[in-house]
């Protein structure tokens, strides 16, 4: 069986160790790791298990004993059959008895000898595991990430949040395209805190307060967007969004992300991390095509798979000229199934300058209404639904 494995510890060193320690190791490898070890860690590590739900944890105890003791012991509680391998550089009784009664599988000392490393990973290979389940009660975070501008991204993230809204899901909008910033504009919003304030308050941050500072749409999804002003985008950090978004799977059902298109930004591609799915926005222009090849090169060495990344045509269309893709053009370029066309009509640019989603009025949206509220069906789970590009 593989070995993949979690790491946690603020020491960098310590996490180059593990990697190092595991290159002699074959089907071994790091999945994911922690630079800091708080309290809500183990939300973290629950969306991590959800991908990999036979990964193993390695936590170093060393900087701070007493917080990782209790962020060892919260992770424990939230999945009991994770096998966890503790580190320190004491091996005494007291230590290792704590370790073990905060939940520990296995103890390694610190600095890793080789041998005794092997001897770990041989441990962990024998121990009797069963796979962590895939489903959590954390939120479901699902993130659209256009090619170029002008395929949609905005009115499918607008879109998607509104249908899980109206179907009673507690769910969070965000807006991280700083240079676009149009969800509020859509949804004929005007909030009174940004991003910003988030980020200065995330320390105290709870239910009430983030409810209070966030605008909500009378659908009842809540909207969080970027500062209007192109100089305060520095002022939010990719650590501050993994804190935010861990905070938010907590409380909420469904997190919507409007990334725009700067996939190289990184709190986007923090939020592409956290992603339980990622929608690569495209159209059937040439264009549009060449740049998803470029995007999927770049998630796929960036360490994300085929099965996070799906590829979503908007403004599909079989009624093709010689400017635009088929499908199977689409495909065999993309080297990727498409998971779903989502047709073109006017209605959309109406209901935009409405400021609206289009699935708030079925009747007036018709066809595509119908069409999309069946991507929602597929992406969620809801119910198995054929795809319009099919």
């Amino acid at each position: 069986m593989p070995i993949t494995l979690l790491v946690a510890s603020s020491d960098e060193h310590f996490r180059e160790m593990v990697r190092e320690s595991l290159l002699n190791i074959a089907n071994a490898k790091v999945v994911a790791e922690y630079p800091e070890i708080t309290p809500n860690l183990y939300i973290r590590v629950l969306q991590d298990l959800e991908r990999y739900p036979e990964a193993a944890l390695v936590i170093d105890l060393a900087s701070d004993p007493e917080i990782a003791l209790k962020a060892l012991e919260r992770i424990k509680q939230a999945a009991p059959e994770l096998y966890v391998i503790a580190s320190n550089y004491q091996a005494d009784g007291e230590s290792v008895i704590a370790a073990v009664r905060a939940g520990a599988n296995d103890f390694l000392v610190q600095p890793f000898k080789r041998l005794e490393f092997r001897e770990a990973m041989a441990r962990l290979e024998r121990a009797p595991r069963r796979a962590t389940p895939g489903v959590s009660r954390l939120g479901k975070i699902y993130t659209f990430l256009g090619v170029k501008g002008g395929v949609g991204t905005t009115t499918l993230a607008v879109n998607f949040a509104a249908v899980l809204a109206q179907r009673g899901q507690h769910t969070v909008l965000i807006d991280l395209d700083w240079v676009g910033n149009d969800v509020a504009m859509q949804l004929g919003a005007q909030p009174q805190n940004t991003l910003l304030e988030i980020g200065e308050n995330l320390s105290r941050m709870d239910q009430a307060l983030f409810e209070g500072l966030v605008t909500r749409d009378p659908l009842g999804m809540f909207v969080v967007s970027p500062a209007d002003s192109f100089e305060h985008r520095g002022y939010f950090t990719e650590p501050m969004f993994r804190e935010f978004s861990a905070f938010l799977v907590d409380k909420y059902e469904a997190i919507v992300i409007d990334a725009g298109r700067w996939i190289s930004d990184d709190v986007v591609l923090g939020a592409l991390q956290v992603s339980n799915s990622i929608f690569l926005v495209v159209t059937q222009e040439f264009p549009a095509i060449r740049n998803a090849q470029r995007y999927l090169g770049y998630l796929m060495r960036m360490g994300f798979t085929q099965d996070q990344v799906r590829v979503v045509i908007n403004q599909y269309s079989k009624r093709l000229d010689s400017h635009h893709a088929t499908l199977e053009q689409v495909q065999q370029t993309l080297n990727q199934p498409v998971f779903y066309g989502i047709p073109s009509s006017p209605a959309v640019l109406a209901f935009i300058n409405r400021a609206r989603p289009f699935v708030t009025e079925p009747k007036t949206a018709g066809d595509l209404d119908r069409a999309f509220r069946g991507f929602v069906d597929k992406a969620t789970g809801a119910r198995t639904t054929l795809a319009k590009a099919g």
